[in-house]
């Protein structure tokens, strides 16, 4: 089969796609022919070896994918062969042909298109873990999503507003913002203007926003810790930034709020129960329609290269996808 393959650790320049063995199931297993592989901030980050989760040279990245199962093993009974599905794991996605854990292997919506399904685990999967389990977020607290525009804080814009809070959207792009409020956020702030601290405070009313979603880090942080509710709770999802902030800790004594670490990786063994009805909300609402990614772009996966850097330029709204067809 074809795949993206890190062979030496740096930019999405030194990947190289090759012809591989392709992989064979176990019992507890499902191989997928691939039809779409969607492209995280994570993926940017684990061929550069920045992130957490550090797989051995030489592996093939990406951690979502769409497609058709094409063999099952003998303990998995939920998909067969031909379905339509949408799978999950730390490696392996960016192929013809990616093998899965059984339970990280679901029916795809019929409301989605291959492109759609392999842009939804890792965003909706990380928001609704942030903001239900992490954030505590309750129906008529205000949310504040800082980089909003891209494919988590999209996610996080939808299902705040489902889950009946006043969504702000934080950008630096007006025109992605706009993208925003298509998705359900009541208000826009621009972090380009020097106020939009004193402009979240405005639209809360002097309060301040109960729950920040940051996937940004650096200053966006600094201010966003600036304009928090009393009790709020700050997220930390993510350094897009590229800046792991210091904070200071005065800030939020003054204010008795939170700063709360999410790590949706780890959590999906460590709280696999509340994973698991997770994702049974999460696919009721795709197929009643209220939530469906925004896939900005598609790329073959010879592009890889091409499609990282959309998202690395800050070009992107919503997800960035490969394509195997």
């Amino acid at each position: 089969m074809k795949a993206v393959l890190c062979k030496e650790y740096g930019p999405a320049e030194k990947l190289v796609v090759e012809e591989v063995p392709a992989p064979t199931v176990d019992a507890h297993s499902v191989l997928i022919e691939v039809k779409a592989a969607g492209i995280n901030f994570p993926d940017t980050l684990i061929i550069e070896n920045k992130y957490q989760f550090k797989p051995p040279l030489p592996f093939i990245p990406g951690t979502e994918v769409a497609g058709l199962v094409k063999a099952v093993g003998d303990k998995v009974a939920h998909v067969k062969p031909g379905d339509k599905v949408m799978g999950f794991a730390f490696v392996g996605g960016y192929a013809e042909q990616m093998l899965v854990p059984g339970a990280s292997c679901f029916p795809m919506p019929d409301t989605f298109s291959f492109e759609e399904a392999a842009a939804f685990t890792m965003i909706y999967g990380t928001s609704y873990y942030a903001l239900k389990q992490r954030g505590q977020l309750q129906a008529g607290e205000t949310l504040l999503v800082l980089g909003a525009s891209g494919g988590v804080g999209m996610a996080a814009v939808e299902l705040g507003k489902l889950m009946g809070a006043t969504v702000i959207a934080a950008g630096g792009n007006l025109d992605k913002l706009a993208v925003c409020k298509a998705h359900g956020a009541d208000h826009i702030v621009n972090y380009n203007d020097e106020d939009w601290k004193d402009q979240v405070k405005q639209l809360t009313g002097g309060n301040g926003a109960d729950v920040i979603y940051d996937a940004v880090g650096g200053e966006y942080t600094k201010t966003a810790l600036r304009c928090i509710n009393w009790g709020g709770r700050l997220l930390i999802v993510g350094f897009a930034s590229g800046d792991i902030p210091q904070l200071a800790a005065n800030l939020t004594l003054l204010k008795s709020s939170s700063v709360v670490g999410v790590f949706w990786g780890a959590s999906l063994t460590k709280e696999a129960d509340a994973n698991q009805e997770n994702f049974r909300e999460l696919f009721k609402w795709s197929m009643e329609g209220k939530i469906k990614p925004h896939v900005c772009a598609t790329f073959p996966l010879e592009q890889v290269a091409d499609a990282m850097n959309l998202i690395l330029q800050r070009k992107a709204v919503g997800k960035v996808v490969l394509t195997t067809d």
